[in-house]
């Protein structure tokens, strides 16, 4: 059974400063209870524990202390200088740039005014080696005429290019190498020469309406037109005309080579059909030749020309 005066675990314990007078201690322990005034002795009266030393001004152990570095006034100058010099190299760098594009923005502005275009390579986009632009350099009612001349520029790249895939096979199974050394040239020749004579004059002939460039342009079109018939034909003129893939030389393979006969004719199909889309993008470009009046100008020109080389 608890006893009769034990402590109410619900009272406060008395907060005693062990710091406090020893007087003030023991007054704290005084208490009435019941009537009665008796005298508790406070535990901490008897505590052995000492009164810990006071702490110094700065808490963090020595870790606050400064720690004087001494700065090396010869580096520090020379840094300085080496500062100064870059920052000046970069100012006459940017002085340099800005005077340049200065120059080339005057050039531009000459070349446009006296009407000259700067053509800046961008086709193939991965791999830039021409300048095309026709949406931008093309007049609307001539783009879509331009673009099928277009074609039939990249339909030649590729007759060429498949008749070497068909010439190879051919010499694999034992037609003989003269045949690819001769597709091989007709590729390198072919494909930048018709650029260079035929697509190009065309080009800058919508763009600019020049007459000279339109002559040009059918001279060497027709050109075009007549090795495109050759190839679909391969007469035997070259080496049996086999290193073209005409239907007289698929004929010739299929007997022998069934792989490449069927390549042959494949080429055969191509360069009949480069052929067709070639002939009527003349048609098309000469009736609207005709009815710009650029006809009469040709021939005022090409009059001209004889009479400076007659005087």
């Amino acid at each position: 059974m608890a006893g009769r005066y034990d402590k109410n675990p619900f009272d406060e314990e008395d907060q005693v400063n062990p710091f406090a007078d020893p007087a003030v201690r023991g007054k704290a322990g005084q208490s009435n209870y019941g009537g009665g005034a008796f005298y508790t002795t406070n535990p901490a009266t008897n505590s052995r524990l000492s009164p810990l030393p006071p702490e110094p001004a700065g808490f963090n152990y020595g870790h606050d202390a400064t720690i004087d570095i001494p700065i090396d006034t010869a580096t520090g100058g020379r840094n300085s200088k080496d500062l100064q010099r870059k920052e000046k190299e970069l100012q006459a760098k940017e002085a340099e740039l800005r005077r340049r594009e200065q120059e080339v923005k005057r050039r531009e502005d000459a070349a446009a005014r006296a009407g000259i275009v700067l053509e800046e390579k961008n086709w193939p986009p991965f791999f830039p080696i021409i300048h095309h632009d026709i949406a931008n350099e093309t007049p609307i009612h001539l783009q879509k005429l331009q673009y099928t001349a277009f074609s039939t520029f990249l339909g030649l790249v590729l007759c060429l290019t498949w008749n070497i895939v068909a010439v190879t096979t051919a010499w694999i199974q034992g037609e003989g190498v003269k045949i690819w050394f001769l597709a091989i040239i007709y590729f390198i020749a072919g494909v930048p020469g018709a650029y260079v004579l035929w697509y190009r004059p065309l080009y800058r002939a919508f763009r600019n309406q020049s007459a000279m460039n339109f002559g040009w342009f059918f001279l060497f079109y027709m050109v075009h037109i007549g090795f495109c018939v050759v190839a679909a034909v391969a007469p035997p003129i070259f080496f049996k005309g086999k290193s073209f893939t005409g239907i007289l030389s698929a004929i010739d393979v299929v007997g022998n080579h069934s792989l490449a006969g069927i390549f042959y004719f494949i080429g055969f199909g191509l360069f009949c059909l480069e052929t067709l889309i070639s002939i009527w993008v003349i048609q098309q470009v000469y009736m609207y030749f005709r009815g710009s009046g650029k006809s009469a100008e040709v021939r005022r020109e090409a009059a001209r020309g004889a009479m400076r080389a007659g005087l």
